[in-house]
């Protein structure tokens, strides 16, 4: 199979640049990867698709990876679409579905975006790589970087989630504790690039990880029969898998396999969108808790360009990002679908985590339990009518944040009888 990567491309100013050799961010912004769609729509078409494994890695079409370079994988599998009959009654819709991203191999979404960044990393012979993390992203990192056989260097924020603390130790990661936020242990990984040697892997900070997240809306569009739903709710801290989703309905489009009306296009370099909706195309609904809102309040604000939230704290440590590199490209996404970020109470993560898993059985994580929150709220104002189809992406498996589960527990005696 030839490779259908044209070049890479500037989200800030339209700069192109070679898709041949490693590459970073342009003026301190990320890169897009761009295709030949022309050839790609020649060379496959959706009935193609049927008798291909059922991985993330289905549609290679679209992917970064040349012909020559050996995957490095850990079996990512394609996540089920699963109905939530229950849940969407309580939350006053017909038709929900959470798709659950908590069954990938690292447990949750960043298995995607790793797989991808650490097979070109490889391609390109990178021998050591270094990442800021708010706590999945370091695992999933550590152990993709293990299965390359590259040394990984993770930094997290002190009160990250102990298991994610674990994980990365685990699969051998150099794993350091900051005291500090995500943007603390960027600094850190930024200012050891050149002493250290590594290559930054921090999000949008190549232009890989996004490939891998934009399987999401890959997969979707596919499990929907290459008809969108109505609405996505995406729980946003780095806003990789939000942005790498529109991108992937903005190709799917273009290659004609979506039948929407108009086909979405990137703003001009410089440019805020015009906002949407586009018919057919879901309205992208970006989630954060009031705890930790810079996407949010840009959004109210009706800038394409956050600022420092100060003071960030939140239990979804995903979402805990007070500074994102990629605020406009999430902005610009939201306001292209005629979607809209906001933020909701932090108080009452917990609150909607245990009653969508008690509800639908789901090891729904307290980031994509926000999602919960904002459907209710966009229901009750009537910007979601009850009768639209909803998607709500689960990012991570509940299990691997033991401190937002913790309770206390009845005990009975030995000898208790029933």
């Amino acid at each position: 199979m030839p490779s259908f990567v044209t070049h890479l491309e500037a989200a800030i100013d339209g700069t192109q640049l070679p898709a041949n050799q490693l590459q970073a961010m342009h003026r301190d912004r990320p890169l897009w990867v761009r295709y030949d769609l022309d050839a790609v729509r020649a060379a496959v078409r959706p009935d193609d698709l049927r008798d291909r494994p059922a991985t993330m890695w289905r549609l290679r079409e679209l992917l970064p990876p040349p012909p020559e370079a050996t995957l490095v994988t850990l079996g990512e599998g394609r996540t089920p679409l699963l109905p939530c009959p229950r849940l969407a009654e309580r939350c006053g819709v017909r038709n929900l579905w959470i798709k659950d991203e908590s069954q990938l191999p690292t447990g949750s979404f960043k298995s995607r975006g790793m797989a991808m960044a650490m097979t070109m990393a490889k391609h390109f012979g990178v021998r050591r790589v270094a990442l800021p993390t708010a706590g999945n992203a370091g695992g999933a990192a550590a152990f993709y970087a293990a299965r390359a056989g590259i040394e990984a260097h993770v930094f997290m924020p002190q009160d990250t989630p102990i298991v994610n603390q674990y994980e990365c130790h685990l699969a051998g990661a150099h794993t350091t504790l900051v005291d500090g936020l995500i943007n603390d242990c960027g600094r850190i990984v930024r200012e050891g690039r050149e002493k250290m040697g590594w290559f930054d892997l921090s999000t949008l900070k190549e232009p890989y990880r996004i490939e891998g997240k934009k399987t999401m809306g890959l997969e979707l569009a596919e499990q929907f029969d290459w008809r969108l739903p109505d609405v996505i709710l995406y729980p946003t801290g780095g806003g990789t898998g939000l942005i790498g989703m529109w991108k992937a309905f903005a190709e799917l489009a273009a290659l004609g396999w979506l039948p929407v009306a108009e086909t979405p296009v990137a703003p001009a370099p410089g440019e805020p969108p015009v906002a949407g909706p586009v018919p057919g195309m879901p309205r992208m609904i970006s989630v954060q808790s009031d705890g930790c809102a810079p996407i949010a309040t840009a959004f109210a604000e009706g800038r394409r360009f956050a600022e420092l939230f100060a003071n960030a704290h939140t239990t979804a440590s995903g979402l805990r990002v007070p500074v994102a590199v990629g605020d406009f490209m999430i902005l610009d996404a939201v306001r292209a679908s005629g979607g809209c970020a906001l933020a909701v109470p932090e108080t009452k993560l917990l609150d909607w985590m245990r009653e969508a898993c008690a509800l639908e059985g789901i090891a729904l994580c307290p980031e994509a339990a926000a999602c919960v929150g904002a459907l209710q709220r966009l229901v009750a104002e009537g910007k979601i009518h009850p009768d639209e189809r909803i998607v709500i992406f689960n990012t991570g498996a509940v299990q691997k944040y033991v401190e937002a589960m913790a309770v206390e527990l009845p005990r009975v005696p030995r000898n208790h009888r029933v």
